[in-house]
């Protein structure tokens, strides 16, 4: 396997840094995601990811599968505008196939070569390394592992615990909201209730005040025996 460094030098714009330090970074990486272990339900299908990328583009770039230092599958992509195909004799495999639905690269750096396993066995369980090969990188490769177990069923998670502290919050929420419409409703009402006393208090005082001037008028007019 070639270094990253020797690669690099072998390209005519190795003196522009910008472009070296992506060839150092993003020269061929493969990638088989972030779950070191899938787990699959014994006899059903399952896909085994893969993607790899290269800053300097491909050109005929050979990618294979290898299960139990076996070589299960073996395809190519002939270029940035196709997508992988598998060699003449893995096209007619009962056990693994292509995707159908796996698009073009959209950067022209990055490609999707995952496999389809079908009807997963108890036997199929193990380490499944993808491997690539770029001509265009002076053969460039580099290569991923991920663990497969086939399991009788698929644990259930247990979600109780969610729903309760779900439940929880939502009721704390919705009591604090209830006593705060309370609150702005008790308030409303005493404000109503004031507004009523002002309004008697003053309507008293007002007639307190003209009863008391309608005496002292009367008793200024009346006239003398």
């Amino acid at each position: 396997m070639l270094s990253f460094s020797k690669v690099v030098a072998s390209y005519p714009f190795r003196t522009y840094p910008g472009l070296q330090l992506c060839s150092v970074t993003l020269a061929l990486e493969v990638s088989v995601g972030k779950a070191a272990v899938i787990y699959v339900k014994n006899g059903t299908d399952v896909l085994l990811p893969c993607t790899f990328s290269s800053c300097i583009g491909i050109e005929r770039a050979n990618f294979s599968w290898i299960s139990n230092n076996t070589e299960i599958f073996k395809g190519i992509i002939k270029n940035k505008d196709s997508k992988p195909e598998p060699y003449p004799e893995y096209r007619s495999l009962i056990k693994y196939e292509m995707p159908t639905d796996i698009a073009l690269s959209k950067d022209n750096r990055e490609f999707n070569v995952s496999l389809l396993l079908l009807f997963a066995e108890f036997s199929d369980s193990g380490k499944y390394t993808c491997f690539v090969k770029n001509p265009r990188e002076k053969n460039a490769n580099h290569s991923a592992t991920i663990m497969l177990k086939v399991v009788v069923e698929m644990e259930k998670k247990d979600n109780t615990l969610t729903l309760i502290i779900v439940s929880v919050v939502g009721g704390v929420i919705g009591l604090l909201v209830l006593i705060m419409v309370i609150k702005k409703l008790t308030l409303f009402i005493l404000k109503k209730t004031r507004e009523k006393e002002c309004l008697v208090t003053s309507s008293a005082n007002d007639n307190t005040e003209n009863g008391l001037a309608g005496s002292k008028t009367e008793q200024k007019s009346a006239p003398k025996a």
